[in-house]
């Protein structure tokens, strides 16, 4: 029998849970992901903390605390995955610009900047703003831009 899931009032039951708990390890999930990849489920949270790394003990301590509430919340069998985000974790949501505040990242325009030809810079994160966009350190000449959301095309975080 063919059970039909509508995946995002699945992700709305499950998030609080997961914050809270992830929180309560000193982590933010900075992604949750629930997709069906050849005809299975995943589960897939991705921890971040300023101020400490994300180690297998702590994905694995997530997971333990997890699970019993998340199959009663999850009407179907899945696989749960906990685990960092990466080194070059490519941005899919505008906070992660907030959540990555200082760190060196890789950054693509949709357009050149006024009087300039290249879309592509490397530099670090000053600052963002919903409205104004990225506040950003220039790494080949140290001038700080602001660019606008809407000239984003992406980002990822990029290490030397």
């Amino acid at each position: 029998m063919k059970q039909d899931i509508n995946r995002h009032e699945v992700l709305e039951k499950i998030t609080p849970l997961i914050e809270n708990t992830a929180m309560r390890f000193g982590y933010i999930p900075i992604e949750i992901e629930f997709i069906k990849e050849n005809h299975r489920w995943f589960l897939r949270i991705y921890l971040y903390s300023k101020e400490k790394d994300v180690t297998l003990d702590d994905c694995e301590n997530v997971t333990r605390s997890l699970n019993d509430f998340l199959d009663e919340l999850i009407p179907v069998k899945y696989y749960l995955e906990v685990s960092s985000p990466g080194l070059e974790r490519k941005f899919k949501s505008d906070k992660e610009f907030l959540y990555f505040k200082g760190r060196r990242i890789s950054l693509k325009l949709k357009e050149p900047l006024k009087d300039e030809t290249e879309k592509i810079f490397k530099g670090e994160i000053i600052d963002w703003d919903d409205i104004e966009g990225l506040k950003f350190l220039r790494f080949d000449d140290g001038e700080e831009l602001t660019i606008p959301k809407s000239n984003i095309q992406s980002a990822k975080l990029y290490i030397d």
